[in-house]
Order: C-alpha cells, then sequence, then structure tokens
C-alpha cells in the first residue's frame, strides 16, 4: 500500500465547489488546486479557502504534478476529459455519467486498464444515508430473498446550461440506475424502454431526443431479478426527487419523496396457508460519518464554515443527503491502497451503459437491446 498523502485537483467549482473543502481536510490529502474558467465562481472559493495551486484550464492542471484529478464538469466533455486525465498520468474521478456513447465508455476502459490508475465515477446515490442504511439491512438479511427493484430520478432542467436542452433522459439515470444494481450486485443484461410524453421542438434539435420521460424495464444476471427505471429532465410536473425502492420477501424499503423518511414495511414470514402481518415505519437513515476520519466527518451535515482569512461565513457540507465526503475518501483511498474504487471503471462502465442502451431501445419502439458487459 502507498503511503504518500495525495495532491489532487477539483476541475470545475459549480456543483464541484463543494469538494474542495473536503479534501483540504482529509488527513491523506497534502495540497488541493482548483481550476476553474468562471472568474466570478473562482473569486468566490478562493476567498474562502487557501490553495496550493489555482489553474485556469485543465490543460495546466494536467501539466502540473498533481497525483490527481476530480472533474466536475458538462455532460458532454466527461468521456474526452477523463481519457486527457488518465493518459496524463494522473488517477481520475468524474462527476456522472461516465460518457454518452458505448464507444467512449470502452475507450475509457481500455484507458484505465491500460494506465492502471484509478478512475472513478462519483456516484452519489451509493453513499447517501438512505443507501448506507438499507444497505446495512440488506447485510444483516433484513429483506430475504431481493424480489424486485425500483428506481426514479425526476427533475426539471428548463433555464439550465444549453446542453441540457432536450438531453435524452437515460443518458444520465446513473442515480436511479446505481443503487439498484449495487443492492443487487449484479449487471443489466437486457432493456426494453419506452418514451413517453411530448418534447417541445426547439428541444429535440441537439440530440434528436423526442421524449422528456423514459421508462426502462431490466434484466439483470442475479437469476429471478428485474428492475424498472424511470427518468424525466422537461415537461413533468414533478418535483426534484432521486428515488429508489427495495421490494423484498421479507421487507421492503421505499424511498421517494426527497424531504421525508424513507417507508420500511416488514412482514411476518411466509408460512403456507397463513395470512401475514405487516408493519409500517419510517426509520430515519443515520448520518455515517463514522464511516470517515475525523476531520472530514462533518462534511456529511450541513454546518457554518469560517475563512481563516475573510472572516465570510458559509454554508458547506451535507450534499445530497451526506453523501459527498464519503466519495471523495473512497477515492482517496483507493488510490493510497493501490485497488479499484467501489464504482470503478467496469462498474460505472456497466451502469452508465444501461441508461445509454435504454434510449436505444426507446428511440426503436421498445426493442430489446442487449447491454455489452465490460468486464
Amino acid at each position: 500500500m502507498a503511503t504518500d498523502k495525495l495532491s489532487i485537483a477539483v476541475v470545475g467549482l459549480g456543483f464541484g465547489g463543494s469538494f474542495p473543502a473536503i479534501y483540504l481536510d482529509h488527513p491523506d490529502v497534502a495540497r488541493v488546486a482548483v481550476c476553474e474558467r468562471d472568474t466570478n465562481r473562482l473569486k468566490a472559493i478562493t476567498e474562502k479557502y487557501e490553495f496550493a495551486d489555482v489553474f485556469r484550464d485543465l490543460d495546466e492542471a494536467l501539466a502540473s504534478d498533481y497525483d490527481a484529478v476530480h472533474l466536475v464538469t458538462g455532460i458532454p466533455d466527461h468521456a474526452q476529459q477523463s481519457l486527457a486525465v488518465l493518459n496524463a498520468g494522473k488517477h481520475c474521478a468524474c462527476t456522472v455519467p461516465m460518457a454518452t456513447t458505448l464507444d467512449e465508455l470502452h475507450a475509457l476502459v481500455e484507458a484505465q486498464r491500460r494506465t492502471g490508475l484509478v478512475y472513478m465515477m462519483m456516484e452519489t446515490t451509493i453513499y447517501t444515508r438512505q443507501f448506507l442504511y438499507v444497505q446495512d439491512l440488506q447485510a444483516i438479511g433484513r429483506f430475504g430473498r431481493l424480489q424486485f427493484l425500483r428506481g426514479a430520478h425526476y427533475q426539471d432542467m428548463e433555464c439550465w446550461p444549453a446542453y441540457w436542452a432536450g438531453l435524452p433522459p437515460m443518458w444520465y439515470a446513473t442515480h436511479a440506475i446505481a443503487p439498484l444494481l449495487a443492492l443487487a450486485n449484479a449487471r443489466a443484461t437486457k432493456v426494453h424502454c419506452f418514451g413517453s410524453g411530448e418534447m417541445r421542438e426547439e428541444l429535440r434539435q441537439m440530440y434528436g431526443n423526442p421524449f422528456p420521460v423514459e421508462t426502462a424495464i431490466y434484466q439483470l444476471d442475479t437469476p429471478h431479478l428485474a428492475a424498472e427505471v424511470t427518468r424525466s429532465l422537461f415537461h413533468c410536473a414533478r418535483p426534484y426527487m432521486e428515488s429508489f425502492v427495495v421490494y423484498g420477501e421479507n421487507a421492503c424499503y421505499e424511498w421517494q419523496m426527497e424531504s421525508e423518511h424513507p417507508l420500511l414495511f416488514e412482514a411476518t414470514p411466509v408460512t403456507p396457508g397463513q395470512k401475514r402481518a405487516f408493519t409500517t415505519s419510517r426509520p430515519e437513515p443515520p448520518d455515517r460519518g463514522d464511516l470517515l476520519p475525523e476531520t472530514v466527518a462533518r462534511h456529511t451535515n450541513r454546518f457554518q464554515a469560517t475563512s481563516k482569512h475573510t472572516h465570510i461565513s458559509f454554508q458547506q457540507g451535507g450534499g445530497h443527503h451526506g453523501s459527498h465526503p464519503h466519495m471523495a475518501h473512497e477515492f482517496v483511498r483507493s488510490i493510497l491502497e493501490q485497488r479499484e474504487p467501489v464504482s470503478g471503471a467496469v462498474v460505472a462502465a456497466n451502469w452508465t451503459a444501461a441508461g445509454i442502451c435504454a434510449h436505444q431501445s426507446a428511440l426503436r419502439d421498445g426493442a430489446e437491446i442487449a447491454i455489452p458487459s465490460f468486464s
């Protein structure tokens, strides 16, 4: 196992603005740099924190001596930027999705294998309090045999950056797909997907996508188990939600409202000829800062941070239900321990391909599409 501390450059400070502080607090990180073209974003964060370096574009970061790059950039850039990071000899973390074509996924898996570097897709849902809680329930056998899985991600993207206009919903479906496949320890092998709704004409132009909503049914490589995923990006009056549902023989777990604790349904054991008794509860998923270094754990919750230099107080931490520090910690430790991260290149490609193939099916009126394996 490597023992040296890491140097990490965070590229993109919109959504990515929450990560530099986590790396600054991480005991295994020696230097942190930020990279951002927007001068206002750059000024805002450099007034709050002191960084070893400040870069204005990715090429500067790639030419530096930093060990790793964390990309938090626009979807159309993910594949080529990730390839550039790996080919520059640096470990790569990238926000979702990994890519938008199967060819790009194959290229990234090949690059990771060729370089031997860490690639990690920074999938938030598998580190939320809700997911970590249900993962623990599954580990102790609370669900019994898994019978069905369902995921959904609703988000209205009006007035977001231009590349979002008309984006095929299932291209950006990993938040709904990943928790299901992670819990089942499975890969999606086949998909039938149907598009639904009507998209206004100007939103069809960039990607040729006519669907504001897409719903897919997946066959998994786990025997006798299927999953359903729904994704919407436009023209659907549903408040933001990333959700998943686990249907087990002995218990079911439903997280379907952003601001409410999930429902847990439990039943007495199956006894032929006898009715089952059911109970319903809303257990609050606990914070799991105990899984993190002490200096990083506070980032699982919102807190007021004060700059050492300007006395400006601001909010930090708690992003995506406490997932951000868990992701950053997994990236750091996978590099130092010289191992695959949980959402490494092959796993990330399998999760992302499930969405890409689903959109292909929707464009073919629900035709069955085989999903390639990247193992």
